[in-house]
């Protein structure tokens, strides 16, 4: 009887009810951060297509200037209400949202492509060239990330293209960094050595040993690049170094709001921000489950 019962507290089953001895909770635990990993990672690539898709298809006729219906408080017609040229908040909100998420998008992906080369090519050539990369990293680091994103987009000429160039070539040191221990640490294991000594070249290796071994740091980092890449353009375009104000981004309606949230049109920056807060925040749980999940060792566990 006490036997059947400490079975009981540990979890696990004896031969007479049919289940095999197993670690209480062990495959249920991994198995529900599995199933959260994903419905998170869903609900962020939905909310992410949804706004970007509706913005490109969005007619500029659905946020068009109207005079007479200028401030108007939310309602059923204008759910996000109006700004100061009458302008429906709400559609114009979802195009700001996708210029922001596009940027986001293509910064992004050639921030982290710049930190898959460089974290590589450091970690395997070493010497000169890692201290090379090291240096870039520590003076990119050592800048303020705000206004070394509005020094280059205004080297830039600003607009679409500074934005999109200073986000690119500023969010890849950290990502680098982890790339590049990831590399160091393969590359000291035997099956990586006995290569060496078989005659395969630094780029095959690279190729067949270090890249699998890379690529769910590098995903993870591709992930949680995105959100800090569309909040530092819509800061950037906020502060009047990014989009210009005809064209409609979340930074624009967030500075025009400031002119007028005093006068109580609180919605001209409320509703705004927390669609930009949403995507960000989605994107951020998204990332941080699928390290859990792709490296259980990273954090405490529960």
């Amino acid at each position: 009887m006490n036997h059947k019962i400490l079975q009981k507290k540990n979890g696990t089953a004896g031969p007479e009810s049919g289940r095999p001895f197993s670690r209480k909770g062990e495959s249920e635990v991994f198995w529900n951060r599995r199933r959260k990993t994903l419905f998170v990672l869903g609900a962020a690539v939905t909310y992410l297509t949804v706004v970007l898709l509706a913005g490109l298809f969005l007619s500029p006729e659905c946020y068009e200037i109207d005079y007479s219906a200028k401030f108007t408080a939310p309602c059923l017609k204008h759910p996000f209400g109006t700004d100061y040229m009458g302008r429906d908040m709400f559609f114009r909100s979802v195009k700001g949202l996708s210029n922001s998420i596009g940027v986001g998008i293509l910064a992004s992906a050639v921030s982290s492509v710049i930190a898959l080369i460089l974290g590589v090519a450091a970690a395997l050539t070493g010497g000169a060239v890692d201290r090379f990369v090291n240096w870039c990293v520590d003076l990119c680091m050592g800048i303020p990330h705000l206004i070394l994103l509005i020094l280059l987009s205004f080297m830039m000429g600003k607009g679409q293209k500074g934005v999109l160039f200073a986000v690119a070539l500023t969010h890849w040191p950290e990502l680098t960094r982890l790339v590049r221990a990831e590399v160091l640490q393969v590359r000291s294991a035997r099956y990586v050595q006995a290569s060496y000594r078989m005659g395969k070249t630094r780029l095959q290796i690279a190729r067949e040993h270090m890249l699998p071994q890379v690529l769910p740091v590098y995903l993870i980092g591709v992930v949680l690049l995105f959100p800090h890449a569309i909040m530092h353009e819509a800061a950037i375009t906020f502060l009047g170094f990014g989009f210009p104000a005809e064209v409609p981004a979340i930074g624009v309606i967030l500075s025009e709001s400031m002119n007028y949230i005093t006068t109580g049109k609180w919605w001209m920056a409320v509703f705004p921000g927390l669609m930009l807060l949403a995507a960000v925040m989605l994107f951020d749980a998204a990332g941080e489950n699928l390290k859990r999940l792709l490296n259980p060792n990273s954090g405490n566990e529960a």
